[in-house]
């Protein structure tokens, strides 16, 4: 049912302004109603790989209440972090090299997308600004079209069961608790495919190893903190406010 909606909603017409139900779990999300595409953008010289293959899949899976907290991560934070109440988000799909210090990323010229689908994948990636970056750095190295790209991204997204990590109590908040969290939500993914990210012992965002062919398989590079790593765990409030940015 979800799912409906959110087609709905990213079908609906310019300068409606579109609302999903607030979850079980708390979240929300509103569509503006003049939510605009961000500008495409000329490449960072130094950032382009072109000439890397793909290995493997990554899947960013943020920790929105940390987003709003530092401000960093995710551009556009007054969809964000104002009307919306998010819990888990996507950050991107990326394609991945084989080794860890090199990765195909803007491949080719990235228009910018277009105005219903930047609204149709909102309540999944809900930066305009963050969808262009993520189109242009990884979409353009696996993808023909930004549609492409992010239909893959939400058939991964949906696939995915996300956790609820608010329900681990603060004193068990590890590293190894997010993992296992991630592997018990979805049977058959391993916690090794379950690669944590903190930023100053803050839970940032995990991060789902997948094949070329889009199966969960062992992270190749390791899966970040020590299991027994402690982690605070952003809390989600009503309208966190406008974070301020850095």
């Amino acid at each position: 049912m979800l799912a409906a909606l959110l087609l709905l909603n990213g079908c609906g017409w310019a300068g409606e302004r579109a609302e999903t139900p607030v979850s079980a779990s708390g979240e929300r999300c509103v569509i503006p109603g003049d939510l605009r595409p961000a500008r495409a953008y000329a490449p960072p010289a130094d950032e382009i790989a072109r000439d890397v293959e793909t290995a493997h899949h990554l899947m960013a899976v943020s920790w929105s209440p940390q987003a709003c907290r530092t401000g960093a991560d995710y551009p556009d934070d007054e969809h964000q972090c104002r009307d919306n109440r998010f819990g888990l988000t996507l950050h991107g799909l990326w394609p991945n090299g084989a080794t860890r210090s090199r990765h195909p990323r803007y491949c080719a010229a990235a228009p910018a997308i277009r105005p219903e689908t930047v609204r149709r994948h909102f309540c999944m990636t809900p930066s305009p600004s963050l969808q262009q970056h993520e189109w242009a750095a990884h979409g353009t190295c696996g993808w023909a079209t930004p549609e492409a790209y992010f239909d893959q991204a939400a058939r991964l997204w949906d696939g995915l069961n996300r956790p609820d990590l608010e329900a681990i109590p603060a004193a068990d908040l590890t590293a190894g608790a997010i993992r296992r969290a991630f592997a018990r939500a979805n049977p058959g993914l391993p916690e090794s495919a379950v690669w944590v990210v903190l930023a100053d012992g803050w839970f940032r965002e995990a991060r789902i190893c997948y094949s070329k062919t889009f199966a969960w398989e062992p992270c190749p590079h390791g899966v970040g903190p020590r299991d027994g790593e402690p982690v605070k765990l952003a809390p989600r409030g009503p309208a966190a406010g406008s974070a301020t940015r850095r």
